[in-house]
């Protein structure tokens, strides 16, 4: 395909049926990367499209996996063609499929080609080459699609894309529009999920944080009445915040639902309650002045109150953990009581 090429709509099929072979199943790349097909003309070529097509070997495993031919925009030779895994996809193909991701009116089309670059976008070639072919705009803009599975599969997308950090840079604009799904999503749903988990990668390192900081209370909200899965990954986000020491002013201050000490309790999973302890133990490690914790003290709501304060419960709450079947718990349990 040459790069300038631009597939009809007519065969935007048949392109798929390249990249559901490549990108349905991360764990079927290898195994793709050696199937090869030759070419083999089907009836007489269409001078409006320019495009010839290709026949999958029969039995083949990308026969198998799309069950669609393949589209070709170069002539019809007679050598044999290796397919594109989802790590070695050429750059023309990430072209051209960014291409046609802009045009497709199609639910289901989208969401396999964003599933196509995702899966791509795990290997540090692709992600630079969809960065400089302005992918990460064009499958941004799916967050915003009406179908909640396109906005899904564009957000896996951009968060391996999240990976890189020059693809950071770019990223970091999306940050409120991902905000916003977390707050207008269902709750517990697959949607609120993957937005955490592109906060999380976006907050690993301090230069992106105070993007974050007006999101805490929301965090904070959603972490006490999310099911344990959610609850791990917005605390993955919290842990990462409570670790930078210019994050603390902010953290500190914000309106803090009460009911988060009542998860410092034996009876919490392990995975959730290792993270509230860690994210305890960064709030505690924190020396506020004098001056400054009096007037944090003002706040009644304050997440200061609530747990660094004198007045604060989280030490008997924390007390009996130091009993915990868990090793980590206990760890991070002397840790906050330290």
């Amino acid at each position: 395909m040459g790069d300038s090429i631009t597939p009809r709509f007519g065969n935007m099929k048949a392109l798929l049926g390249i990249v559901a072979g490549a990108g349905a199943s991360y764990g079927l790349y290898k195994l793709i990367s050696s199937s090869s097909f030759r070419k083999s003309r089907k009836g007489t070529r269409n001078d409006s499209s320019n495009v010839s097509t290709v026949s999958l070997q029969p039995g083949s495993l990308l026969a198998k996996v799309s069950g669609l031919d393949v589209v070709s925009a170069r002539p019809v030779t007679s050598k044999t063609v290796d397919v594109a895994s989802a790590g070695n996809l050429e750059p023309k193909h990430l072209k051209t499929l960014l291409s046609c991701l802009q045009f497709s009116n199609s639910q289901d089309d989208k969401c396999r080609m964003l599933l196509t670059l995702a899966n791509a976008s795990a290997f540090v070639i692709n992600q630079n080459l969809i960065r400089e072919y302005e992918g990460i705009p064009i499958i941004a803009g799916f967050l915003s699609d009406p179908a909640a599975d396109v906005r899904v599969q564009s957000l896996i997308a951009l968060n391996n894309l999240s990976m890189n950090i020059e693809n950071q840079e770019q990223l970091t604009v999306y940050v409120p529009k991902v905000l916003e799904l977390i707050e207008t999503s269902p709750m517990n749903s697959e949607l609120q999920l993957c937005a955490l988990r592109l906060l999380t990668n976006l907050s690993v390192t301090d230069k992106h944080q105070h993007l974050l900081k007006d999101s805490i209370k929301l965090l904070l909200s959603l972490f006490v009445v999310s099911n344990e899965t959610l609850q791990v990954q917005t605390l993955k986000v919290l842990v990462n915040l409570s670790s930078n020491p210019d994050m603390m002013d902010d953290i500190v201050q914000v309106q803090a639902p009460a009911s988060v000490l009542l998860l410092f309790d034996p009876r919490t999973v392990p995975a959730v309650l290792v993270r509230l302890l860690t994210f305890a133990g960064n709030l505690k490690a924190w020396r506020p002045s004098a001056q400054v914790a009096a007037e944090l003290r003002q706040n009644q709501d304050s997440l200061f109150r609530l747990m660094l304060d004198e007045s604060s419960q989280l030490h008997s709450r924390v007390l009996p953990l130091l009993s915990h079947p868990e090793e980590e718990v206990r760890l991070q349990a002397a840790r906050v009581l330290t």
